[in-house]
């Protein structure tokens, strides 16, 4: 893609403004409505029927931006593809919130309030929202022109020693995780890629050694500013939300922005790489796409065009 290419402005696409919409909507009657903000006592549960709509609203408006400012986007490139990111999501959060069950760094003050049917039905349509935003945001930063110039990182090679190694290690941070959770939670963000990209690689489904191996880190960053950035904006409209999820961290509760410990930001970055090897765990095996097919998430200027699924 040229550069002349690259700064061409397009139409923002209609899903674009029913996104904008949705977060008009459902943003201050999250907050307003809870009782919160107006002080009612107690608090009147409505964010676990708002938090789908504001965040597909959310989903929405990153990937129009996209879309007017490359001129594709996920859900333009293949609404189906897109569907499926909302359908990995689910099951994808159950998996972190499996471990939090033994972890419990983090509970949803509300959660009384509904039946176990209930909350799992609610659950499971909020955990949908999850890749979309972050795929969706990433994909939007990578379009920026500070984004745009090569990350230089380390050479991490898909050889047989690297991925024996990743695969040995993120069982050993998953079993001192389940083992001593009061101590080793943070590994809860980081076993789970350690454990998957291995695998990605021997079944040779897409993964982040092979973007790494050449020595550019673009993807990277790019995945990583995406979810630090959809990080702000969960824990932000989370704060006066209610139902809410609220953290109980050792050692690091301390210096919080919203309900968030100011270091816990930190584990949106290897959080995104854990999504993004399950993404690519579940394609892989239902053959939607191989390490040889064209990328559907796009994160480096070098593959930004093209139209890989129908």
């Amino acid at each position: 893609m040229t550069s002349e290419t690259r700064i061409k402005s397009y139409t923002v696409p209609v899903h674009g403004w029913l996104g904008v919409g949705l977060v008009a909507i459902c943003w201050p009657l999250n907050w307003l409505l809870s009782g919160l903000v107006i002080g009612t006592d107690p608090p009147i549960p409505t964010s676990h029927s708002g938090f789908f709509p504001l965040w597909l609203g959310y989903c929405l408006v990153v990937d129009a931006l996209t879309f007017q400012r490359k001129g594709n986007s996920l859900l333009t490139r293949s609404s189906r593809s897109y569907l499926l990111l909302f359908v990995i999501s689910s099951p994808s959060w159950w998996l972190f919130e499996l471990i939090n069950w033994r972890t419990q760094n983090w509970f949803y003050d509300g959660r009384d309030l509904f039946t176990d049917l209930q909350y799992a039905a609610f659950a499971s349509v909020s955990f949908s929202t999850v890749i979309p935003a972050v795929f969706g945001t990433a994909e939007l930063v990578s379009t920026f022109k500070w984004m745009q110039r090569p990350f230089s990182g380390p050479r991490l090679t898909m050889r047989l020693r690297t991925t024996v190694g990743m695969f040995i290690l993120g069982w050993v941070m998953l079993s001192l995780l389940l083992y001593r959770p009061h101590y080793f939670f943070p590994f809860v963000w980081m076993s789970v890629h350690f454990i998957l990209e291995p695998v990605n690689v021997w079944l040779n489904h897409k993964s982040l050694l092979t973007k790494t191996q050449s020595g550019n880190w673009q993807s990277i960053f790019s995945l990583a500013t995406g979810c630090l950035i959809c990080g702000f904006f969960w824990e932000m409209w989370n704060f006066y939300s209610y139902p809410k999820w609220i953290y109980r961290v050792p050692f690091v509760s301390f210096w919080k922005i919203f309900e968030m410990p100011l270091l816990g930001y930190g584990g949106y970055i290897p959080f995104a790489f854990e999504i993004h090897a399950l993404y690519h765990l579940v394609v892989g095996l239902l053959k939607i796409e191989s390490a040889d097919d064209p990328p559907y998430l796009q994160l480096s200027s070098h593959n930004s065009g093209g139209n890989p699924h129908p």
